[in-house]
C-alpha cells in the first residue's frame, strides 16, 4: 500500500471535547518533516484540502484536523468559546498528541490567519510556513470584498444587499445570488469539487462558529474577527515562507501583497486560472509548488 492510501484517524481531548484528526502517509523519508494543515472558515471542515493528501506521497506525514466546532469533532454550542486564543491553544494540543515537535504549518484562508498569529508565538520547531490565500488585515480585506461585490451585475448586487440588510441570508435567492461570486471569486471549478460541497454541506449544518467570528455576510465582517490586524507585526515572522493566491481570489492581490511585504524574504506566487482553491482550480501545479518548497526547505538544514 502506498504512502497516500495509509492513513489513521482519531480523536484529542481538548477542553473537555473531541478534536477529530487524521495523519495521511508516513514518515518514511529521513529528514521529511510532517506538514500539519490548518483548514478556513473559521468553521469550515477539512474535506475540501483532501487534494493535499498527495503530498505524502513523496515520504512525509500530512495531518488534517477539523477544529473544534466544525466537521467531524465536537460542535458545543458555546459561542463565547470562539476566540483565536482558543485555536492557538488548539494548535499546541495537536502538536503535544501527535509528537510534532518539528514541522511545516500549512494555513488556508482564515488557517493562513491561524499560522500567522501561531508563527507571531515564535512556537519552537517551525521549519516553514505555507500561506494560502490569507489576509493580514480583516479592515483591508472587507474593503476589498465591497470592491468586488460592486464588479457584480446589479441585480445581483442588489439581491444581496436586500437580504443582508434584512437578515435573510439564508433565502434561496441570496444563496443563488453568492454563487455567482462564489464562481468568480471562490472557486472556478464547474462543478464545484465533491471534497468542497462536502466542507459546504458541513458549514451549512452548523455554521456557529462562522457566525459568531465572522458574521452571517461574506462581504463584511461583524463577528469578533472584524477588526483583526496583524499587518503592522508580521516582521516579527522569520521563517521561509511561501505565499500562494489566485489572480482571481478574494482574497485579493492587494491583501496578499501586505503579507509578502511584512514577512521579509517570502515568496509570492499568483495561480493565474485560480479564485480562492488554487489547490483545487490548479491542483498538479499547485502541488508541485509546494512539494518544490518543502524540499528545498529541507535541502537547507
Amino acid at each position: 500500500m502506498s504512502d497516500t492510501k495509509r492513513s489513521a484517524e482519531g480523536t484529542i481531548l481538548f477542553h473537555g471535547h473531541k478534536v477529530w484528526y487524521r495523519v495521511v502517509g508516513s514518515c518514511s523519508t529521513p529528514g521529511k518533516l510532517p506538514l500539519l494543515c490548518l483548514h478556513g472558515g473559521p468553521g469550515v471542515a477539512h474535506d475540501y484540502l483532501e487534494p493535499l493528501e498527495m503530498i505524502a506521497s513523496s515520504g512525509r506525514e500530512v495531518i488534517f484536523y477539523d477544529q473544534l466546532g466544525c466537521g467531524n469533532s465536537d460542535q458545543p454550542n458555546a459561542p463565547s468559546m470562539w476566540t483565536v486564543d482558543l485555536f492557538l491553544d488548539e494548535i499546541g494540543v495537536i502538536r503535544e498528541a501527535l509528537g510534532l515537535s518539528e514541522l511545516h504549518l500549512f494555513g488556508h484562508s482564515w488557517g493562513g490567519m491561524l499560522a500567522m498569529e501561531y508563527a507571531l508565538t515564535q512556537a519552537s520547531g517551525l521549519a516553514s510556513l505555507i500561506l494560502a490565500s490569507a489576509p493580514a488585515s480583516i479592515p483591508q480585506l472587507t474593503a476589498e470584498m465591497q470592491r468586488l461585490l460592486t464588479e457584480l451585475s446589479p441585480d445581483v448586487q442588489e439581491t444581496i444587499r436586500r437580504h443582508e440588510e434584512a437578515g435573510t441570508t439564508d433565502n434561496p435567492a441570496y444563496q443563488e445570488a453568492m454563487m455567482v461570486f462564489y464562481s468568480r471569486h471562490l472557486c472556478r471549478v464547474e462543478p464545484l469539487p465533491d471534497c468542497l460541497n462536502r466542507s459546504f454541506e458541513k458549514l451549512m449544518r452548523n455554521p456557529e462558529v462562522y457566525h459568531t467570528m465572522w458574521g452571517p455576510s461574506e462581504f463584511c465582517a461583524t463577528g469578533f474577527l472584524k477588526d483583526w490586524d496583524v499587518a503592522a507585526r508580521l516582521n516579527e515572522i522569520r521563517l521561509p515562507t511561501t505565499i500562494t493566491s489566485g489572480r482571481h481570489d478574494e482574497i485579493t492581490p492587494a491583501s496578499v501583497e501586505t503579507v509578502h511585504r511584512g514577512i521579509a524574504e517570502s515568496r509570492w506566487k499568483i495561480f493565474e486560472e485560480s479564485s480562492h482553491m488554487a489547490h483545487l482550480e490548479e491542483a498538479e501545479r499547485y502541488l508541485q509548488v509546494i512539494n518544490g518548497f518543502l524540499e528545498e526547505i529541507e535541502a537547507r538544514a
